[in-house]
């Protein structure tokens, strides 16, 4: 029998003994505790809770008395988000990387509550909006009405403070902001750490397999799982535009001409992985992008450009720099920046070697024409 706590963590690993310390107050025993987080984060809950002899985790066991070889935490139990070529995840700023985190959240649930002698506490007390979003979703998928769901509340005054991780059992004097930001000083007696349990309805005996009662596992209802869609990417060579979530942007011929040729060479690739994610095999330095030149002349004229043996059509080096540029700004006001981190074209690689290309993914790229 095993009291499991699963946790999201992100910059501010006092949540994790923050939690901890709530549940001890609770008069909940923990017996082995496992944090998903990014990279960053482990970095983090190394530094600050786990390193030898002054962790904060282990400061905390020793001022309560609680036997650290009762308790399973080491770097072994922190989960790390990782791509799908096994690098480690920064930070989850977009969609894909909120899809491995879901992915992540939904294994180790399954496994947790797979042991019905096994009770998990899940903590969504950490890391950002959406990573908390994710756990909850993985615990209403698995939990089993002796699983609970936990948020922590901590005085806000004591909330992110960069020295206070629980209650010492000896308060301290720590120097505090109060709401209008002016210095104020507080001793930790006076913090609060509220264990919140969050009501929830387990759809577990939902995604049960039949008459066998089998739970599927996270792959089996990854598929059923409501997302929404990725959008498409559309250059549309007829009328000139671009396209993207039901947004347009006409762009002059010379610049969208050189844009339809970057896409090309990311539409037409052909390696075996369809995933884009730090891939950069179709990216052109100026030299390819010159060898194709006639290409690019092609696409203008298709466009309704009139050729001559300039501009676009004789493509200089600084003049690609400065159509990329003036590509990139239109695609930000029309389409937003964080759009403009995948439609846009980046540069990979530094100079001289600098290559040109576009990080949507190829499956996302249609043209009209």
């Amino acid at each position: 029998m095993a009291n499991i706590l699963l946790a999201i963590a992100g910059l501010s690993p006092q949540v994790i003994t923050e939690t901890l310390y709530a549940l001890h107050q609770d008069g909940l025993a923990i017996d082995e505790i496992h944090i998903i987080t990014t990279r960053v984060g482990r970095d983090v809950i190394s530094n600050q809770l786990l390193s030898q002899g002054d962790g904060r985790y282990w400061r905390y066991l020793k001022e309560y008395g609680h036997d650290a070889q009762a308790i399973t935490f080491s770097q072994d139990t922190i989960h790390l988000l990782r791509d799908d070529k096994g690098n480690p995840l920064d930070d989850i700023v977009g969609a894909e990387e909120n899809e491995i985190l879901l992915k992540m959240c939904l294994t180790l649930a399954h496994r947790f509550t797979k042991k019905p002698e096994n009770t998990v506490f899940f903590s969504i007390a950490g890391g950002r909006k959406t990573m908390s979003a994710c756990l909850m979703v993985a615990a209403q998928m698995y939990a089993r009405p002796s699983d609970r769901i936990y948020h922590v509340l901590v005085s806000p005054e004591f909330e992110n403070h960069k020295e206070f991780y629980y209650p010492p059992v000896k308060p301290i004097l720590l120097e505090l902001r109060d709401a209008q930001g002016q210095k104020l000083y507080k001793k930790t007696s006076y913090a609060k750490i509220t264990l919140v349990p969050i009501p929830f309805i387990s759809l577990r005996q939902a995604v049960s397999a039949g008459k066998t009662g089998r739970v599927q596992t996270p792959a089996e209802l990854f598929r059923y799982l409501v997302r929404e869609r990725k959008p498409f990417l559309t250059i549309d060579l007829i009328q000139g535009k671009i396209i993207y979530k039901k947004t347009e942007r006409t762009m002059m011929p010379s610049r969208l001409a050189l844009y339809a040729f970057l896409a090309l060479q990311k539409h037409n690739c052909r390696l075996l992985s369809a995933n884009c994610r730090n891939c950069t095999t179709c990216y052109m330095d100026y030299g390819q992008i010159s060898n194709g030149q006639q290409i690019i002349t092609n696409i203008y004229k298709k466009l309704g450009g009139m050729t001559e043996k300039k501009g676009i059509c004789a493509l200089e080096q600084e003049e690609l720099r400065s159509y990329i540029s003036k590509i990139r700004k239109e695609l930000m006001n029309t389409f937003g920046a964080q759009a403009a981190q995948l439609l846009a074209v980046e540069a990979a690689g530094k100079k001289p070697d600098t290559r040109y290309g576009i990080p949507m993914e190829r499956e996302r790229i249609r043209f009209i024409e």
